[in-house]
């Protein structure tokens, strides 16, 4: 479904920004992380946990720069006028092998790609699936249906799946602990104004992950976002990942 990635995680700012002219100090680690994003540990893995607060931080969606070419990764998304101000930075979302968007997306309230409700193969397919949507100062996760019955007036929105957490019951596909391990990434709601994203640091299951938001994290409603080109940009723990190309990209921005 996506070209193959270039590898590449965690890489160290010093190389990955030292030529984008963003002031950033890099050295010994932090006594506190700086920003939305901290490191936790849950359930015998470790995983970077980011949350947002609507209040003092809008969330936005990118995909694709004013050449209308995808921006595919956080080096050139930060390389221009839209970027400029990212607090932090994750993939948003399954893609097609141009980088467009497989299913939902909204960017600054215009809908560029419709819901994609048919059956298929893979985690996109495995319904129910959903949409993570920002509107305003608020934000929020439901199951596809009942998205497009709802109609939220969404300034952003991108579709991706499966969900991870249905009104604070698990995936019903989801065993405890599958077979399939993959380094993952996802959305979760706390509440109306608080968005909690995280990516796992080794390869988790889809019941590993979907308990993080659950019992952890406190989301009654999480979506998975992708696998194996989960990647993270968080400037207050010196780090940009180097997966590419990537799909849509969410990212966070002080108001």
């Amino acid at each position: 479904m996506r070209p193959a990635a270039c590898r590449g995680r965690a890489i160290n700012l010093v190389k990955g920004l030292a030529g984008l002219g963003l002031g950033l100090l890099v050295g010994a680690a932090p006594a506190a992380a700086v920003g939305p994003c901290r490191p936790l540990a849950y359930g015998g893995a470790d995983y970077t946990v980011c949350t947002v607060d609507l209040r003092t931080h809008a969330l936005k969606l990118f995909w694709r720069g004013e050449d209308g070419a995808a921006f595919g990764s956080f080096d050139r998304l930060m390389r221009s006028p839209a970027g400029r101000d990212l607090v932090f930075a994750m993939n948003a979302g399954m893609y097609k092998d141009d980088r467009s968007p497989a299913g939902l997306y909204v960017e600054d309230g215009q809908q560029l790609r419709a819901a994609n409700t048919k059956a298929g193969y893979g985690n996109f397919h495995l319904k129910p699936n959903g949409v993570f949507y920002v509107a305003g100062k608020t934000a929020g996760v439901l199951e596809t249906g009942r998205y497009l019955a709802q109609k939220p007036r969404a300034a952003f929105a991108t579709q991706s799946g499966p969900m991870l957490v249905i009104d604070g019951r698990i995936h019903p596909k989801f065993s405890d602990n599958g077979p399939s391990l993959k380094i993952r990434n996802g959305v979760g709601v706390a509440n109306a104004q608080t968005v909690v994203f995280a990516i796992s640091e080794r390869p988790v299951s889809f019941g590993e992950f979907a308990r993080l938001f659950r019992d952890e994290l406190r989301c009654r409603n999480a979506l998975f976002l992708d696998g194996s080109v989960s990647s993270l940009y968080a400037p207050g723990l010196h780090r940009m990942d180097w997966l590419m190309p990537l799909g849509p990209i969410v990212g966070a921005v002080p108001r």
